[in-house]
């Protein structure tokens, strides 16, 4: 018996679980993104077209950085980093898998405007 097959096999199935966490890209997926964007609090640091602050960098052209895979963006969101918190108690793997759709989205969508309290 090989015995780096259990090692290959744990990676091949990590590699096949993190793959279905991510749902299929649609404008459905993004769209929801992007309401998450606003309602989450991302575009308070990020900035309301991702443009970036002062408090935190542009995410508009993310989708272009190959070193930002879907996989990375997923672990930025729910672990944070140097100055971003985490939002693994705030958000749901599926509301990740949608802000995670819409940052690698080849056009920002607009989310609808704010229902009226």
């Amino acid at each position: 018996m090989n015995a780096k097959r259990p090692a290959l096999t744990a990676t091949l199935l990590a590699g096949i679980f993190a793959l279905a966490s991510f749902p299929a890209r649609s404008e459905s997926s993004e769209a929801a993104g992007a309401v998450l964007y606003r309602d989450k609090g991302c575009a308070r640091c990020h900035g309301a077209n991702g443009e970036g602050t002062l408090k935190a960098p542009a995410l508009a052209e993310i989708r272009k950085n190959k070193m930002w895979t879907p996989d990375k963006i997923t672990r930025q969101i729910l672990d944070g980093g140097p100055k971003m918190p985490p939002f693994s108690d705030a958000l749901s793997n599926a509301e990740v898998g949608q802000l995670v759709s819409f940052l690698r989205s080849r056009r920002w969508p607009v989310p609808p405007k704010n229902p009226a309290p």
